[in-house]
């Protein structure tokens, strides 16, 4: 019986020493990255009556230094909406999209778009964009990461085409979330560069 007890011991120590080591290795991080950049309409066509945008920002925050580009559509005549009503304010909810963050020590973060809008102040010359995204992968230290991030950002239009629509804005926000399965041994050796 003690050679059972000993035997059952042991077995449960390695398991917790092996589930503690993979927590350690790859857990759920909580992020707040800020950036700035711009928004930039595409010739790309995602979807037939849609209008489809590109980011370009670069930032820093929780998971280091970062590149953004990301296409999305929305749709092309404005909806009704609750959460961005009033005058002289249109709604454009986006269809589709994803994009690449990629970072200092060359790890890549894929999103795809689950849900997001634009609310434009015609009033204010300004618009806010949301966007949630569904973390699809990645790459090094960020491999086989999922999760889910929420991007804000305010536009405001630098140039317009001949129709007077915007073509190129200023694009400044954050991104807001959790990813699941940062490597934190990898962060930290990467850290100590």
């Amino acid at each position: 019986m003690k050679t059972r007890t000993v035997t059952l011991t042991l077995v449960l120590s390695a398991l917790m020493l092996v589930l503690g080591a993979a927590a350690v290795h790859a857990q759920e991080k909580h992020v707040k990255m800020t950036f700035s950049g711009t928004l930039e309409v595409s010739s790309i066509s995602l979807h037939p009556n849609t209008n489809t945008d590109g980011e370009n920002v670069a930032g820093d925050g929780t998971l280091g230094p970062f590149t953004f580009r990301e296409l999305h559509d929305d749709v092309a005549v404005p909806q009704p909406s609750s959460t961005c009503s009033g005058q002289a304010r249109i709604f454009f909810p986006t269809v589709s999209g994803g994009g690449v963050l990629r970072f200092q020590d060359g790890s890549l973060l894929t999103v795809s778009v689950t849900e997001g809008a634009i609310c434009i102040d015609l009033a204010a010359g300004a618009a806010r964009l949301t966007e949630n995204y569904q973390i699809t992968g990645g790459t090094k230290r960020l491999k086989g990461a999922s999760g889910a991030l929420t991007f804000t950002a305010t536009l405001t239009p630098v140039v317009f085409n001949a129709s007077n629509a915007v073509v190129l804005a200023t694009n400044t926000g954050k991104f807001e979330g959790t990813v699941v399965g940062v490597d934190i041994e990898e962060e930290g050796r990467d850290e100590r560069r």
